[in-house]
């Protein structure tokens, strides 16, 4: 498999130990990356590279930036650099059965998830949100369905109760960036038969948004504390603090179940150095980290140094 001609298409940094590893390996040659537009961030509205953008610039390969993959033009760019193979790995855009078509070896796509669960835009999130033991991440040969297509190679982790979506994001961009570049050899050289997905079992990781943070304190502490743990770095979990005149989000960045006697949910139990309870449908929270609106975050013992609650008032 000599100088095997890649492209990699990917935005996010779930992408970039993908585009790194692989343009380290000796059979494959990275031959463009296509990636997202720049998009304006900060208060002055800057343009600011994607992620992959920067490490592509940073190995010097070229880069490719089509507002919609689908455009002719650009497929018609992509089919001039004629590769061998497209990797795909966080791309933000379903790709046409025009691109898939144009690899020899069709497109390989790393995705954060043992397929058929979790096909979608988070993977990551709503495992631990719905509690699940273990997740992994998939290779797969891309078709134009939504993460439909035939598995190439798999493999599994744990998800511990230290991670959160932040540390299990890293463990899996590293552990498809390996898979990855350990499965080409194999695939290409037909050592690997793709095998189809079964659709028992399959679910839809929808795409995050800021609401699903918002804490309902009538739910399970189990419930809450995934929340806060699929959560971080974002949207984060949060409440609402109580306060003269109205009230201040509260963002919860770690957080443990305490097992309590049932009282009002949202109620403050405890409040001092071991950390802030609050009762849940079931059990209690108790938070450890916190930070409020427009402050500092800080541990349970550093924000009651500097905000008085009283016990039995309710988030």
């Amino acid at each position: 498999m000599p100088d095997l001609r890649v492209v990699f298409m990917g935005t996010a940094e779930l992408a970039c130990a993908s585009l790194q590893t692989l343009g380290r390996a000796p059979e494959v040659r990275v031959v463009a990356v296509v990636t997202q537009p720049d998009k304006p961030k900060g208060r002055d509205l800057k343009l600011q590279p994607t992620p992959v953008k920067v490490v592509a610039l940073k190995h010097e390969l070229p880069v490719h930036q089509p507002v919609k993959a689908r455009a002719p033009e650009f497929v018609d760019q992509l089919r001039a650099l004629a590769p061998d193979l497209i990797v795909v790995a966080a791309y933000g855009q379903i790709l046409p059965q025009a691109i898939l078509d144009i690899p020899k070896y069709g497109c390989l796509n790393v995705h954060t998830s043992l397929l058929p669960k979790y096909r979608g835009a988070a993977p990551i999130q709503w495992a631990i949100l719905n509690g699940e033991p273990e997740t992994g991440v998939t290779i797969m040969k891309m078709n134009a369905g939504l993460d439909t297509g035939d598995i190439v190679a798999e493999m599994r982790t744990p998800i511990a109760d230290t991670d959160n979506a932040q540390t299990l994001h890293d463990r899996l961009a590293k552990l498809g960036a390996d898979l990855l570049v350990r499965t080409i050899p194999e695939y290409v050289g037909g050592r690997v038969t793709p095998r189809p997905q079964s659709e028992e079992g399959a679910t839809y990781a929808r795409k995050i948004t800021k609401e699903d943070g918002h804490i309902d304190w009538c739910k399970p502490a189990r419930e809450v504390w995934n929340q806060v743990r699929a959560f971080t770095p974002w949207p984060g979990a949060f409440t609402h603090l109580p306060q003269e005149g109205g009230s201040k989000l509260l963002k919860i960045w770690d957080a443990a179940v305490q097992e309590h006697a049932f009282r009002n949910a949202g109620e403050i139990l405890e409040a001092g150095k071991f950390g802030i309870v609050v009762a849940c449908g079931e059990h209690a929270l108790r938070i450890l980290e916190l930070q409020l609106e427009g402050g500092k975050r800080l541990t349970a013992q550093q924000f009651l140094a500097g905000h008085e609650l009283k016990l039995g008032e309710r988030f």
